[in-house]
């Protein structure tokens, strides 16, 4: 029998192994391979246990396998899965309502991932501009380490050239600037702008959050010069900094926000919210997907906005920030030969190391994996923690014993 015909494939064992002889190599994985997870606890082959503090990249916000969750995906599983753009469904149109009900936005197109929200945001900040003031209003500003995707356009509209060499030539009219930098910003917007996109606090490039004041002066120059201001909130929207989203907090309201990730807690969706007379800019044939908006990803959409945006569950949030804040800053203080500093929204956190630690967070990730807790990095400098929000107090103190047994390990190594 021809292997590749096998029935019994879906049976053979696998392993880490198996990873680096049948996949491209994009990645370079953990070594231990999860198999099943619950909240926030996260089970390897090898049935070890571990704290998931990294919730699929600031993805599984609700923790894995919530109960509600699984029902309402279970029950549209035996419904209807898929029907295409040529028809609506129930599903998304409730997702629409709910979305354009609790943010700035009147109209909202679903895609499948931030970077396609993000792309579909670039166009049509390019296609108004086409339209209401000519071509040669194209140019986008970005900023420096932003993150935006990996499609040709979004990784070029990321501040960040790792991402970018070797897939030359480039989409052009991109430019970066320093982010939270106002003057920068004065300097770079003129005219010719057709959008600035900004994270309000940039995940990727170290857990940065912008200021205030700056946002302000973005929306400002983005009025004076007719250009449409777009906030990818991505990693820190859907409840990550104890709002809804972050530019509520800020008071400062984009024309265009992007948002996945946590959308839809783990099954791929992902959405751009704009109004009215922006929508209106692509009309029929002008932007698509096969499968945004289909039925399966925004049922459990729909239930994730559902719990997410009470008062109660955002003012929890908010309290387990401070906790985790509070406790982050212990260990600073602790192990200062280490870490620096603490910084970040909500529970978008970032652990910045010392000095003298430069260049080695992957090595606190990897400690604190053997300790039984999962971390992510934000760069070489920066651990960051995003657990799902609705982390316990619990899980926090959890995290605290096994990060300390993993820094304690780090000192004495060092």
């Amino acid at each position: 029998m021809n292997a590749k015909l096998d029935s019994t494939a879906t049976a053979r064992p696998v392993t880490r192994a198996t990873f680096d002889q049948v996949l491209v190599p994009t990645y370079a994985p953990a070594a231990m391979v999860p198999v099943r997870a619950l909240g926030l606890d996260l089970w390897d082959q090898d049935g070890k246990q571990y704290l998931d503090f990294t919730a699929g990249i600031a993805v599984t916000s609700l923790g894995h396998c919530h109960p509600r969750l699984v029902e309402a995906l279970t029950a549209q599983i035996n419904t209807v899965w898929h029907l295409s753009n040529v028809y609506t469904n129930e599903p998304v149109l409730r997702l629409a309502q709910a979305l354009t009900e609790a943010t700035f936005a009147d109209r909202a197109f679903f895609c499948n991932s931030g970077a396609e929200a993000n792309e579909a945001a670039f166009k049509l900040a390019r296609k108004h501009a086409h339209t209401k003031f000519g071509p040669a209003k194209s140019r986008i500003i970005s900023c420096i380490n932003s993150f935006h995707g990996r499609t040709l356009f979004t990784v070029t509209v990321g501040g960040q050239p790792k991402y970018t060499e070797g897939f030359e030539p480039l989409p052009q009219a991109i430019d970066h600037i320093v982010f939270n930098d106002i003057a920068a910003a004065r300097a770079a917007i003129g005219d010719d702008v057709c959008a600035v996109v900004v994270e309000p606090v940039q995940g990727e490039g170290g857990v940065m959050p912008a200021t205030v004041e700056y946002l302000k002066e973005l929306r400002a120059l983005c009025d004076q010069s007719g250009a449409l201001l777009i906030f990818d909130e991505v990693q820190c929207g859907m409840g990550r900094t104890g709002e809804l989203f972050a530019y509520m907090g800020y008071g400062v309201t984009p024309d265009i926000l992007t948002a996945a990730k946590a959308l839809g807690n783990g099954y791929p969706i992902g959405a751009m919210l704009t109004t009215e007379a922006l929508a209106a800019t692509l009309s029929v044939g002008t932007h698509g997907t096969t499968y945004g908006g289909n039925p399966l990803a925004a049922i459990v959409a729909l239930n994730v906005v559902d719990i997410i945006n009470t008062p109660a569950f955002l003012a929890r949030v908010q309290q387990a920030s401070q906790k985790l804040v509070a406790m982050l800053q212990g260990l600073v203080d602790d192990y200062p030969q280490i870490l620096k500093l603490v910084r970040g929204s909500g529970l978008l956190l970032g652990l910045v190391v010392a000095d003298s630690f430069k260049g080695r967070s992957k090595d606190i990730q990897k400690a604190a994996e053997a300790q039984g807790l999962l971390l992510l990095m934000a760069g070489p400098d920066v651990v960051r923690f995003v657990p799902a929000l609705i982390v316990s107090d619990a899980q926090i103190d959890a995290a605290e014993l096994m990060l300390r047994a993993a820094l304690s390990r780090l000192s004495s190594a060092a």
